[in-house]
């Protein structure tokens, strides 16, 4: 039985949902989102709350009933509070720049880099050294955030690089005469 696919997805002040078929729509402050759920699960509005339930016990509907449950849950979080990632820069001459909605990005390169920051995320520089990303959207923004870190992930011996927030770099002792 799925522990989490038990407990029902509260919507709260402010957020409706509508059912059709196996697609849900929820639109709340934020905006609008939809998931469409596999055919191994039904979706109910009770007592404003979704309840997802598995159409049997196989094994595929018990491993949807927790991913539906999961996905309607990151909707609603979505559509009232958003999502948030927060990159940290570190190293010398290393710093991030927007521009509209492009960010300019000082790596160590010879060029600067400039990376378009997709619709339906935001992106705020509030210092040089940090970028934060916010959407309604938690898929979006963790890639936005990963192809951002891809370009200079940190090193272990110096620790230079972009970083997630609060992320722990294992760190390396260099090379002993």
């Amino acid at each position: 039985m799925s522990r989490i696919g038990k407990k029902p997805v509260p919507l709260t002040k402010g957020v409706t949902a509508t059912i059709s078929g196996q697609t849900i729509e929820v639109k709340g402050p934020k905006g609008t989102r939809s998931f469409t759920a596999t055919d191994d699960v039904t979706m109910t509005i009770e007592n404003d709350a979704v309840v997802v339930k598995p159409r049997g016990m196989s094994k595929r509907a018990r491993q949807q009933w927790g991913m539906a449950r999961s996905m309607v849950d990151n909707l609603v979080v979505g559509v009232t509070t958003g999502f948030k990632k927060e990159l940290e820069i570190q190293g010398v001459g290393y710093r991030a720049a927007l521009a509209g909605n492009v960010l300019k990005l000082s790596l160590g390169y010879s060029h600067e880099v400039n990376f378009e920051v997709p619709k339906g995320v935001t992106a705020t520089v509030p210092k040089q050294t940090e970028i934060i990303l916010e959407g309604i959207d938690q898929q979006l923004v963790g890639q936005v955030a990963a192809n951002i870190r891809e370009w200079r992930q940190p090193e272990p011996y110096k620790g230079k690089g972009i970083r997630y927030k609060d992320e722990y770099i294992f760190r390396k002792e260099g090379k002993k005469k």
